[in-house]
């Protein structure tokens, strides 16, 4: 994997080979369906986390590993959506307060 250097972010050699541009015509993913999709993946991974859970505690066939992975893994998708939750919401704010 290659490093990206600040000077890249913005230019169009950093995107992966799969993002192209929409094409006239063609239907593209809005914001609101990127986000609704994120939820739906959080809230995914906090329901398998919890079988898991349950299962183990349970008896039942459950790696105590595997369950330790899944948790964590929900437990960082969470926060993430959080922190993006609470960008948002300051930069509406900020918009909010733009006097014009």
């Amino acid at each position: 994997m290659s490093s990206i250097t600040p000077s890249q972010l913005f230019t169009q050699q950093a995107l992966p080979q799969t993002v192209k541009p929409p094409v006239q015509g063609e239907s593209t993913a809005s914001f609101k369906d990127f986000l609704l999709d994120s939820i739906r993946d959080v809230n995914s991974m906090q329901q398998q986390a919890d079988q898991a859970v349950e299962t183990m505690m349970t008896g039942g066939e459950a790696d105590p590993a595997e369950v330790l992975t899944a948790v964590q893994k929900a437990d960082l998708a969470f926060r993430l959506m959080m922190q993006m939750r609470n960008k948002m919401m300051q930069v509406y704010q900020e918009v909010k307060e733009i006097r014009v």
